[in-house]
């Protein structure tokens, strides 16, 4: 299938699903700091891989991400009502924690940072 069509697809379900997280899903277990990063919609338009990050510590993340799989039905349900394709694809929900890396590691160049100036701080007098 089309690269570009597919691309325009996973976009509009991160649209679709992002709005339902912060309106329309009401289970308690869903965190409200709850952001779709990234869909990626299989070739054949059976599944959507949505990764999902939540702000929290790990229960929050674990308790949010259980759910939304218990929400996958509804998730599917409007995915197919709202954009015009045959088959809704089925919905499968990833953790991203892609920003929480990206804040370790730029913690750890800070870091080094720091510590190399202080030794060329020391090595200068």
């Amino acid at each position: 299938m089309n690269t570009k069509r597919i691309n325009r697809i996973s976009e509009e379900i991160r649209r679709v699903v992002s709005e339902l997280i912060s309106r329309e899903i009401k289970d308690p277990r869903v965190s409200p700091m709850t952001s779709v990063t990234k869909v990626q919609v299989t070739n054949d338009l059976s599944y959507a891989n949505i990764y999902v990050s939540v702000l929290g510590d790990e229960e929050v993340k674990k308790d949010t991400l259980e759910g939304l799989k218990s929400a996958k039905g509804f998730v599917r349900k409007e995915i197919g009502n709202r954009i015009d394709l045959r088959h809704a694809p089925e919905p499968i929900f990833h953790l991203d924690e892609s920003i929480e890396h990206s804040l370790y590691i730029s913690k750890l160049i800070e870091k080094v940072n720091r510590e190399d100036e202080n030794k060329r701080g020391d090595k200068d007098e």
